[in-house]
């Protein structure tokens, strides 16, 4: 399948987030990714179900939401009412995260899973054939306009052989620093979903970036 666009909401301008939407809406871009951030598991709060609920409101793209919060499955039912249509936790954040991956799909939401820089692949071994999604973070999470990582090149690497050999369909997603000298790297090197955040809302012309990128 041609790579996904999914620009990460943290960048946007929250002063004029309808106007955001609108760019978004009229690009190329598939999915819009949303970061919510809890001040506890990373050292950020950003936003949480009334933004969200806006965005669903007046778009009709996947809502790509990426939930870097404590105890995520208290609030699985609330996301999902918001309007996410991807919901992906971190595997760091979770005790029981098979039980918290399952609960997400009853709600009739796709399950991902995120891993912070430090955290091993081998970790997903015996949970990826039921993941939809790994979100791969090129930075260390919590912060927007960071230096990508670039051991995350062998770590999709590494992924993409475990989603192999375990015949799965899961989906490779990358997040952090991602931008127009390391995109067609991180494909080639097996990634579907590329997030982008500062690279896109911060440039002259963000719908033209967006499909730059998507041509790569």
């Amino acid at each position: 399948m041609k790579h996904i666009i999914s620009p990460s909401f943290l960048s946007a301008n929250f002063g004029e987030l309808n106007k955001d939407i609108e760019l978004i809406n009229k690009s190329k871009a598939e999915w819009f990714h949303l970061d919510i951030m809890d001040g506890v598991f990373v050292p950020n709060i950003s936003f949480g179900m009334p933004i969200i609920k806006q965005i669903r409101n007046k778009t009709s793209k996947i809502l790509d939401v990426h939930l870097m919060i404590v105890e995520p499955q208290r609030y699985i039912k609330e996301f999902k009412d918001a309007g996410a249509d991807i919901l992906t936790v971190h595997y760091e954040a979770c005790n029981h995260l098979h039980r918290t991956v399952q609960t997400i799909k009853s709600e009739g939401m796709k399950a991902g899973v995120a891993l912070n820089p430090h955290s091993a692949v081998s970790l997903l071994e015996h949970i990826i054939s039921e993941l939809d999604m790994v979100l791969i973070m090129s930075v260390n999470p919590g912060f927007g306009g960071q230096s990508f990582i670039e051991e995350s090149y062998n770590k999709v690497k590494e992924l993409k052989a475990l989603i192999t050999r375990k015949q799965s369909n899961t989906l490779i997603e990358v997040d952090g620093g991602v931008n127009n000298t390391n995109a067609k790297q991180l494909l080639d090197a097996g990634v579907d979903i590329l997030v982008s955040g500062n690279y896109i809302f911060k440039s002259n012309n963000p719908v033209e970036t967006i499909a730059q990128l998507q041509s790569i």
